[in-house]
């Protein structure tokens, strides 16, 4: 059976920011977290257009879009998160969920970005990655035991294919990158499960709890910059086990937001807990990858 949300949540008491809300399980997300009336609900976007329809449709759901902003950034520009980030730090001051969600997958080629790093790795792991390390101590300072933060990576169950190869993070050696449930996207997806459980460490004092999902198999935009081989594989799988952008909307916000929920930094598969890929639950890896996403921000002068 499905998950399902209740229609009582109130999140009056809850600035948020959502990432990856023009499309696909985003939007949905963006309308249904609007419609339980939080306090801000921030949607940082690279296209302005497309905002402009997150917008729009969240309207002709919620008769309104007064709780809701549209801010700039890139996740394939560094600076841009960063910029996102002081800006919100300096206009807003507090929040309470970052919910982590925007992904891309790209399994023809190797494509970099301006700051010369394989566009996977950085638009699904060290972006994201960034963006948390900047807001950490506002989160900090704005919850309580009583509202508790939320952080949550939109993970994918193809990170059970994925491997953490530090020689290769940005596929210099190009292996299996044709392989769309076994190259860099299902690499960077365990990293958001690795990521997760090792924040939940790192903040187990705090009063914030982490999560990583798997929404379900949904036929999104995530799959726009493949060739036609993966793009043919990718639609195959989604006519085998899609669900509906909603659905799986739903599935990555019941964790979250379930108040009987108390645990912290597990992965879910369609919003049930589920054991995670072995990789995730080796400290080693965490303490190296955590270190190396450090040093690759340092070096950029981010942090």
């Amino acid at each position: 059976m499905p998950v399902k949300l209740n229609n009582n949540y109130d999140l009056s008491n809850n600035v948020i920011i959502l990432t990856g809300a023009t499309d696909g399980i985003g939007k949905d997300m963006a309308r249904i977290l609007a419609g339980f009336n939080p306090k801000r609900l921030v949607l940082p976007v690279r296209n302005k257009e497309k905002a402009n329809d997150v917008l729009e449709y969240i309207k002709s759901s919620n008769g309104h879009a007064k709780n809701v902003e549209v801010w700039e950034m890139d996740l394939a520009d560094l600076q841009s998160v960063k910029n996102f980030a002081n800006k919100f730090i300096k206009e807003v001051g507090e929040l309470h969920m970052l919910l982590n969600n925007a992904g891309v997958m790209s399994s023809n080629q190797v494509i970099k970005t301006k700051d010369n790093l394989e566009i996977q790795f950085q638009v699904n792991h060290l972006a994201p990655f960034l963006l948390t390390l900047l807001l950490l101590d506002t989160i900090k300072k704005s919850v309580s035991a009583e509202l508790p933060g939320k952080i949550t990576f939109t993970s994918s169950s193809a990170h059970f294919n994925g491997e953490i190869d530090f020689d290769n993070l940005h596929l210099e050696k190009r292996s299996s990158y044709w392989n769309p449930v076994k190259g860099n996207y299902a690499n960077t997806k365990l990293m958001n499960v690795i990521v997760a459980r090792e924040l939940s460490r790192i903040v187990q004092n705090e009063n914030i709890r982490t999560y990583s999902l798997h929404p379900g198999v949904i036929s999104t935009n995530i799959n726009h910059m493949n060739n036609s081989y993966t793009t043919a594989f990718v639609n195959l799988l989604v006519m085998m086990f899609e669900i509906s952008a909603e659905q799986g909307a739903i599935n990555t916000l019941y964790p979250v937001l379930s108040p009987e929920n108390k645990e912290t930094g597990e992965y879910y598969n369609e919003g049930i807990k589920q054991g995670p890929n072995k990789v995730a639950n080796d400290q080693e890896v965490a303490n190296k990858l955590w270190k190396v996403s450090e040093q690759l921000l340092r070096e950029r002068g981010l942090i």
